[in-house]
């Protein structure tokens, strides 16, 4: 049987090793500060709704590409539906989870058309280099 690791960070339970190491990885380099740089011209900072958060964003992607999902409905509904992905997304059980439109939305201002297509693929590349991926 498996081993109950306790409750994690933000009163969650303890997140899946896997996402967890992911998610060290992304902080030991920085991930959501560069992303968010990355991203910073394809968000208005008066207009409109408040967005997801790149890094929020593209953790979703990482979910869909490491679990076989291709679709943002699909991947909306894995997150709502998981715990530990609530963790490595950072968020509590108090909000709700990004549904697929916000996904689609988010595509559509920092996806590839806008140039946001880099993204994922330096998150894979480095993640190559460090036997992570």
């Amino acid at each position: 049987m498996g081993q109950h690791a306790g409750p994690g960070p933000r009163g969650l339970p303890a997140s899946h090793p896997y996402y967890r190491t992911v998610n060290e990885l992304l902080a030991a380099h920085g991930f959501d500060d560069w992303v968010q740089e990355v991203c910073q011209p394809f968000y208005h900072q008066v207009l409109g709704r408040p967005s997801l958060a790149p890094g929020i964003y593209f953790r979703g992607l990482l979910i869909g590409y490491f679990e076989g999902i291709d679709s943002e409905r699909g991947i909306a509904w894995r997150v709502a539906d998981s715990l530990s992905l609530r963790q490595f997304l950072g968020i509590p059980l108090d909000k709700l989870t990004p549904d697929h439109s916000t996904l689609s939305r988010t595509r559509r201002l920092a996806g590839p058309a806008n140039g946001g297509a880099h993204v994922p693929l330096t998150i894979t590349t480095r993640g190559t280099q460090l036997n992570a991926v």
